[in-house]
């Protein structure tokens, strides 16, 4: 696990983790890698949210500011959330894997909410919510409404979530600023689909440690935000977000890229720019 980090310890650039369902087969506990992770150089990753009781250790969100100097400085104008989707089911008459759970589900609604609020109150009062970007391990049930004719990317094995559905996919919508979801635990699978308004992406088999297939270069998706320049000058808000593969092969290549979301307004005569500030949330 150092070691997976240590290149962008290496580099002094911030990150952050959620864990998988393996991570804990070995000298640590869930909490306890959590606990490692939080006290490693460079991160905003946190265990759990304060002020709430939830299941899982790694439940935290991080808020993206604006631009110093912009009317957007003090807000978040882009929030991401961080969850633990567990490793196995712990109900003793269901299998499978484990799930979000109903408390976490609640801690996220809330943080969303508050998030929300901030954003569309004084001062510089913005009319839409800023995207919410979510990122978990284990797929949802929803990952399997998606074939070759709605998604982009492959789909070489059967999705492995969860023996029930948690609701969570429901929860996102309520929440009214979602527009992606992240997971992993798939290695084969690297698509994205689209379902009543929130892409649902994997993440590809990036590592060597773990299964893959021969001839099919590892792969890591990568994200990228640009916030909306208007012809008076001022940075404001998030205008887009895009996403592509970045592979493991002798280029370097770079595949299927494509935008996430783009924000309602007119895009004309607005440059963009790479977010780069980000600072965490801990209400």
């Amino acid at each position: 696990m150092d070691a997976a980090f240590a290149p962008a310890i290496a580099l002094k650039v911030p990150w952050a983790a959620v864990l998988g369902n393996h991570d804990q087969e070995s000298t640590l506990t869930r909490e306890g890698l959590m606990q490692h992770i939080v006290g490693m150089p460079y991160t905003f990753s946190s265990i759990n949210p304060e002020g709430f009781e939830v299941d899982g250790f790694g439940n935290y969100n991080l808020e993206v500011a604006g631009v110093e100097g912009s009317g957007l400085a003090n807000k978040s104008v882009l929030n991401l959330y961080f969850l633990d989707s567990g490793d196995y089911s712990t109900v003793s008459d269901i299998g499978g894997y484990g799930w979000v759970k109903v408390s976490q589900q609640m801690w996220f609604l809330s943080a969303a909410s508050h998030l929300q609020n901030l954003y569309m109150s004084k001062p510089e009062p913005q009319k839409e919510p800023a995207p919410g970007l979510v990122y978990f391990h284990i797929p949802l049930p929803e990952f399997s409404s998606f074939g070759a004719s709605n998604m982009s990317g492959i789909k070489q094995e059967e999705i492995s979530s969860a023996s029930v559905n948690s609701g969570f996919f429901t929860t996102m919508l309520e929440a009214g600023n979602v527009k992606a979801a992240f997971t992993g635990h798939d290695h084969l699978n690297d698509f994205c689909g689209e379902l009543t308004g929130i892409r649902l992406c994997y993440a590809g088999g990036f590592g060597y440690h773990a299964y893959g297939k021969a001839g099919w270069p590892r792969r890591a998706r990568v994200m990228s935000a640009y916030l909306e320049k208007t012809r008076s000058g001022a940075w404001g808000g998030v205008q887009s977000i895009k996403t592509w593969k970045r592979l493991d092969d002798k280029h370097l290549s770079t595949i299927d890229t494509e935008i996430l979301w783009e924000a309602g307004n007119e895009a004309g005569g607005r440059q963009r720019k790479r977010i780069t500030k980000r600072r965490r949330h801990s209400g």
